[in-house]
């Protein structure tokens, strides 16, 4: 037997995956560590891009190892430095936390794909990892002041048990119908939502402002609709019961019109959101009991959904779609 077992189909899947994310994030890094005016923002971003490039490294040289060519993923080519500001006031943390919340999901995912020994502790490092600096960015922006807290709540003093089907009730059908107020799960997904989208709202207008190419540019601006639209409905949910909405108080993005990242990188990052926002959407559908929420998170899937493959079709059109590793085809 071979001290290694050879890779299998899902691990070289998975690292494939993590190599497109991983590259991308630390061209991006690479210019907000440049354009950083807060020294700990700075150290942090620094410490996170130092620490990539290791599972980066290793992750080729497992490739090299395999045989197996190395992907191209998003090089320097992909990335200017010397341009003016694209955001200000404290959206690179604001970004960073976000994109390390959409790596916890995937590795976690990509973990329970994995088989040989040292794939598996990667994985389990670049998760340990990407909680690390999730936290170290949360607490730094509720320093700032930039990170709002979901509503506070009186504490319940005994165990209740749902006593019939009204507990679900809102029909959408009937606007007059009676609804229970929110419970704290369905608040906690209603919260991230808005939170998500206001950070994504700022990146993609920065990104439609300075898009070269004009069909990309005006994919950006759809993509700024839809967030908007699924922000007001879901302020418009939390409204109605007399909960706070969350504003982000900073993250903008500046007048600048010269993009520091290529239209390619742009629309990866774009598609990456889109596949967060589908999986987000579909855990606060799960956990909702509330019939109304269930529906308009549908609403949101299906409007997602589609912008994600219009993207996907730009991307194939320009050339810019990678393609993952292939099965082999037996038939040819």
């Amino acid at each position: 037997m071979p001290e290694k077992a050879p890779i299998t189909s899902s691990e070289l899947g998975t690292l494939w995956l993590t190599y497109q994310e991983k590259t991308m994030i630390l061209r991006m890094l690479e210019y907000f560590i440049e354009k950083a005016d807060d020294e700990k923002a700075k150290e942090i971003m620094t410490s996170l891009h130092s620490d990539l490039e290791l599972y980066v490294g290793k992750i080729i040289t497992i490739y090299e190892q395999e045989g197996a060519v190395i992907p191209v993923g998003y090089t320097a080519q992909d990335v200017n430095k010397d341009v003016p500001k694209l955001y200000d006031n404290g959206f690179d943390i604001m970004f960073v936390r976000l994109l390390k919340q959409i790596s916890m999901g995937l590795h976690a995912l990509n973990l329970t794909m994995t088989f040989r020994e040292d794939i598996n502790i990667l994985f389990e490092d670049l998760t340990a990892l990407t909680q690390k600096y999730y936290r170290i960015c949360s607490q730094y922006l509720l320093e700032k002041g930039l990170l709002v807290r979901t509503p506070f709540v009186s504490m319940p003093k005994s165990v209740e048990f749902v006593k019939n089907k009204d507990y679900l009730s809102a029909s959408t059908l009937n606007p007059l119908s009676q609804k229970r107020t929110l419970n704290t799960v369905e608040v906690a997904h209603l919260h991230k939502g808005i939170e998500a989208n206001l950070t994504g709202l700022q990146m993609i207008l920065g990104f439609a402002q300075c898009a070269h190419d004009n069909q990309v540019k005006k994919f950006f601006h759809e993509g700024a609709e839809l967030a908007k639209g699924i922000i007001k409905e879901i302020s418009e949910l939390m409204i109605q019961d007399g909960l706070p909405v969350p504003q982000t108080p900073g993250g903008n993005a500046t007048r600048s019109t010269v993009a520091p990242f290529s239209d390619k990188l742009m629309m990866y990052c774009t598609s990456l959101f889109c596949s967060f926002s589908l999986g987000s959407n579909s855990l606060g559908t799960a956990f909702s009991l509330r019939n109304d929420l269930p529906a308009k998170m549908s609403i949101f899937t299906k409007d997602i959904f589609e912008y994600a493959h219009k993207g996907a079709k730009i991307m194939i059109k320009k050339g810019w779609t990678e393609e993952p590793p292939q099965m082999v085809n037996h038939k040819e």
